[in-house]
């Protein structure tokens, strides 16, 4: 079947924000198909077995990411 994936988190580097239905946002380490990890920000239910949509970056994405984030005036 196309929609069958393997996923398996690696690593959690932090939780961004939790909704009312105990779902939240989070940055991972995710490794998709066996493939090589990837910094993943999406949202997971509770049990981390139901996903929704979110983002995979490559180290070099994320390195670009933290410099556009480091030059935003958040005040």
């Amino acid at each position: 079947m196309a929609d069958d994936f393997k996923f398996e988190i690696k690593e959690s580097f932090g939780t961004l924000s939790e909704s009312s239905k105990g779902w939240t946002i989070e940055l991972n380490s995710v490794s998709w198909n066996d493939r090589e990890p990837k910094y993943d920000i999406r949202s997971w239910s509770e049990d981390h077995k139901k996903m929704g949509k979110g983002i995979a970056l490559s180290k070099d994405e994320v390195k670009k990411l933290r410099e556009i984030l480091d030059g935003l005036n958040l005040d």
